[in-house]
């Protein structure tokens, strides 16, 4: 991938991290979605990972296990163990549906590890555009690998 082409995908993730508070205003905080897994190689191309997921309620009261898988398409290169992944799951009210985290979400990522690493993804999306994941999410990891682009998030 060009230089130019690098310079732009992160360029979308600054501009996309600039924005993910005004696309959180209007929804409360509903609950928390921790997803574990990813363990895998990038491809230099990109890279699709799978995880086991649990959100829990805000209040405690209720909790829904999920599968989800991360597809990437950009710069991936390296190898991952294990990657934990924590969002908040923002909604119009606090009351979720079941299986209201079910759907779709895509946005710009970048992760890195040298040993121990990190990594963010800015993702909007979900079901019926009414339950969304606050657009930042925090990621620990350990490995070798470089990744940055564009990331879909598949909850089922």
């Amino acid at each position: 991938m060009k230089k130019s082409g690098l310079i732009l995908i992160a360029a979308a993730a600054v501009s996309l991290l600039a924005t993910a508070p005004v696309l959180a205003q209007a929804k409360i905080k509903a609950g928390t979605l921790t997803c574990t897994g990813g363990a895998g190689i990038g491809l230099v191309l990109g890279s699709k990972k799978t995880y086991s997921c649990t959100y829990k309620s805000a209040s405690g009261r209720h909790s829904e296990d999920y599968s989800a898988s991360i597809t990437k398409i950009g710069l991936d290169i390296g190898v991952t163990s294990e990657s934990v992944m924590v969002w908040t799951v923002l909604a119009s009210t606090d009351a979720i549906v079941e299986r209201g985290l079910t759907g779709n979400y895509a946005g710009a990522t970048a992760d890195v590890a040298l040993g121990i690493g990190g990594g963010a993804k800015v993702l909007v999306g979900g079901s019926n555009n009414s339950i969304v994941l606050q657009p930042l999410s925090v990621q620990g990891q350990t490995g070798l690998n470089l990744a940055v682009g564009v990331a879909e998030l598949s909850i089922r």
